[in-house]
């Protein structure tokens, strides 16, 4: 367990000082994973699949806001119903309007869930979202993951009526009606609505909770609820949902939350404490329990330099020796203490302590002189 807590340790020192930089790399990387899903999935106005088009947007992207990476992919996508046909990217436009109020109106600062969970629901693994959500969320994040899920069964409904779509001449209001009820009358969207909605609402409310070990309840208890709504849903409606692949997408989910939880909530029960005091109009109970941490190594340095010797004016040989020791990372310096005639003063920079000692020997003399430096 030490290793690991010094390994969470390193990663949050790593990213503390390298912040401005990995932030944009991880926005390009998700923008770029995401114009290209949607380039793969429609790709009906060639001009957009230009490889270097992508690059450019994601790198804008990794620059701007969380917001820019949502606005560039409906815009996307707007393009490519558009080549596909307007009535098709009229009702796009309506559905991300709607979107857009939604989530902007509830959860603001969680854009880029609405990116990531048709990523997720792309790769098969839809589950993680709201489990993730419900352990650093609030229940505001239902709307943002119930968004994300509309989006990604109107990108699938308009692949799947795609072909029926080219076949309808000038039939507006046909293309219109096919597309709103092939989003409306899905029966696997509403399904999964409501499971992610009533997962991150219990995990939310379970890991708020001062028992011990509320995160790991929590997690266990949303995956239940998320996989039991989805079977009786696919009892109920007939929603085709794969059983081995809802199994094992919970487990995988099981295994990203609980790095979460190590990075979020790692704490040890065995040394929780309660206290209780007073004021003058409230009598106060609290429960207290101690985070894992672990101390910072230190490294030390030391450096010998090789000894020279010089000739004074009596003829006599004088030998120096430099010894300097340098010691880097966190320390707790004690209160000064003197040893014999030595002369001692403390300096201090940073996060760092270096010790300097020189000493003079005269060729038949016993005295040495000693001047430390902290």
């Amino acid at each position: 367990m030490t290793g690991l807590l010094e390994f969470r340790e390193k990663i949050k020192q790593l990213y503390s000082r390298g912040e401005v930089f990995i932030i944009p790399i991880i926005k390009f990387l998700v923008a770029f994973f995401v114009l290209n899903m949607v380039n793969g999935s429609l790709g009906y106005m060639t001009r957009l699949n230009n490889i270097a088009i992508v690059l450019i947007v994601a790198l804008l992207c990794s620059f701007l806001p969380n917001g820019a990476i949502v606005f560039f992919a409906a815009l996307f996508s707007l393009l490519h119903m558009y080549e596909l046909s307007m009535e098709v990217a009229l009702v796009g436009l309506c559905v991300f309007l709607l979107v857009f109020l939604l989530f902007g109106r509830f959860s603001a600062k969680e854009s880029l869930v609405v990116v990531l969970t048709p990523i997720t629901c792309h790769l098969g693994i839809p589950y993680v979202m709201p489990v993730a959500m419900g352990l650093i969320g609030t229940p505001a994040s239902a709307v943002s993951v119930g968004c994300g899920v509309v989006v990604y069964y109107l990108l699938m409904t308009v692949v799947n009526n795609a072909t029926t779509i080219n076949a309808m001449d000038d039939e507006t209001t046909e293309k219109i009606r096919l597309i709103i009820d092939g989003l409306m009358n899905n029966k696997a969207m509403l399904v999964l609505i409501t499971a992610f909605a009533i997962t991150v609402i219990v995990v939310y409310l379970i890991r708020r909770m001062s028992v011990e070990h509320s995160w790991t309840i929590a997690i266990i208890a949303g995956v239940m609820a998320e996989l039991v709504i989805l079977l009786v849903g696919d009892l109920l409606y007939d929603t085709n949902i794969s059983v081995l692949g809802a199994i094992l997408g919970v487990i995988l989910t099981v295994m990203v939350a609980k790095v979460i939880e190590f990075f979020r909530f790692c704490v040890d029960y065995s040394r929780t404490e309660k206290v209780q005091f007073e004021d003058d109009e409230y009598y106060y109970y609290v429960k207290a329990i101690p985070k894992m941490t672990v101390a910072t190594a230190t490294n030390t340095v030391k450096r010998i330099n090789t000894q020279t010797r010089t000739s004074t004016a009596s003829g006599d040989g004088a030998v120096r020796r430099n010894v300097t020791t340098e010691r880097t990372g966190y320390y707790q310096d004690n209160a000064q203490r003197g040893r014999g005639s030595y002369n001692r003063r403390n300096e201090h920079s940073g996060n760092s302590r270096s010790v300097t000692i020189n000493s003079n020997m005269l060729d038949g003399d016993d005295d040495i002189e000693y001047e430390d430096i902290f």
